[in-house]
């Protein structure tokens, strides 16, 4: 996984930010609705996701033998004209297509030996309308030139935390690095009025009890809705499987990342620090800073439970929390003979995932400056280099009762 910053399948509810930053004499205006620019980078640039999700495949890699062990406990339906899937908050590139790829190719392994009849198979990549969906229907392409068509396509556009298909429709759905994104940045950390105000940070990590409650609040509301939406959307007997980043079990929420190495290296809190400093310079508006939040949170396993159990349409089948390293020994040793090229690839990284969003709310220039400043934080500092950043995953597959 890139980071826990990946991709933002969910975000569509409108936020309340209706201010606006001067930006060396641009004027900028916050949208109200996130969707509409909360995405992952397009194209096929040096910062777009198609170039930086090799972190995202591993997490996927990681999470792909309890993928396949959920396929093999699923009911076969029998008589089924076809099958039905959805890869829910998709992204683009090669990530999404083999995932649905592995799940088709197992499914109809499964139907070959076990039943006589072969079903087709439909795919459905669902993110927000912002998605670069002429990407991945691009990189789809060539999966179509043989004379058999392993699986039949479609593009859902919208929010996964409302309904995206008919009553009952679903045979497996699939949602990972994406449910740690929020549907919205809570409403009483963007007011000043509030306690919850988060004046003075852009994240929940290691923020005051107001902003943390505020937060928890809107990922429990958040998860309930995914779910409800599933169940309704989901054939009894169907699978889904989650794969969202997530924080050790009893930890408590103000505790979002694992341990004092990951906090110190991780790419929200070094933006955090970045954002501060450019602040503390003049270089952009105290208030710009004050009202943008990152809509992410990592949940524990005893949350992620409780949302199920409020839904009751699942049965948790099995329920991990996993850890991710961020990089391999070996090209940790590349990047400290080289700290410069750390710093683009770890800006090159987030910029993927968040550069969308801070661009919308700061535009252009400021937000060069922001990556900029970013980038020379972590190709300066050495230290960084030395210490081991791990990525929490919580890894659930359930059956739809």
């Amino acid at each position: 996984m890139d980071s826990p910053a990946t991709t933002m399948g969910g975000l569509s509810i409108t936020s309340t930010i209706e201010h606006k930053f001067s930006n060396n004499g641009e004027r900028q205006a916050w949208p109200r609705e996130l969707h509409r620019v909360f995405c992952m980078q397009g194209g096929d640039t040096d910062v777009s996701y198609a170039k930086n999700s090799e972190a995202t495949a591993c997490a996927i890699a990681l999470s792909k033998p309890l993928l396949h062990d959920a396929i093999a406990s699923m009911k076969l339906f029998r008589g089924a004209e076809s099958i039905r899937i959805a890869d829910l908050g998709c992204a683009t590139g090669y990530n999404t297509v083999s995932t649905v790829e592995f799940v088709v190719e197992n499914l109809r392994k499964r139907y070959e030996v076990e039943l006589s009849h072969v079903p087709e198979f439909e795919a459905s990549f669902s993110d927000l309308p912002s998605n670069d969906f002429n990407s991945l229907f691009q990189l789809l392409l060539p999966s179509f030139d043989s004379t058999e068509r392993p699986y039949f396509v479609a593009g859902v556009p919208g929010s996964f935390y409302g309904r995206l298909f008919p009553s009952r429709k679903l045979h497996l759905v699939v949602s990972l690095n994406s449910l740690h994104w929020l549907s919205r940045i809570p409403e009483a950390v963007l007011n000043r009025q509030s306690p919850a105000w988060n004046k003075g940070r852009v994240w929940v990590d290691g923020a005051k009890d107001e902003v943390i409650e505020a937060y928890e609040k809107q990922s429990e509301e958040d998860l309930e809705a995914f779910l409800q939406c599933r169940k309704a959307e989901m054939v009894e007997g169907g699978i889904l499987f989650l794969l969202m980043a997530g924080r050790p079990s009893l930890q408590p929420p103000e505790n979002q990342l694992n341990d004092e190495d990951t906090r110190a290296k991780h790419p929200f809190m070094i933006i955090d620090q970045a954002w501060k400093e450019l602040v503390n310079e003049g270089c952009i508006e105290e208030e710009a800073r004050d009202m943008f939040n990152i809509p992410a949170y990592m949940r524990s396993i005893e949350e992620v439970k409780s949302a199920f159990e409020k839904c009751n349409g699942f049965e948790i089948k099995n329920i991990e929390y996993l850890k991710l390293i961020e990089h391999s020994k070996e090209k940790q040793d590349d990047w400290i003979k080289d700290p410069s090229s750390y710093g683009r690839a770890k800006a090159n990284l987030v910029q993927s995932g968040l550069r969308p969003l801070i661009e919308a709310h700061l535009g252009k220039i400021s937000t060069e400056k922001l990556f900029n400043r970013f980038e020379k934080k972590y190709s300066e500092d050495i230290n960084l280099l030395h210490k081991t950043c791990i990525y929490g995953l919580i890894v659930v597959s359930a059956t739809r009762k």
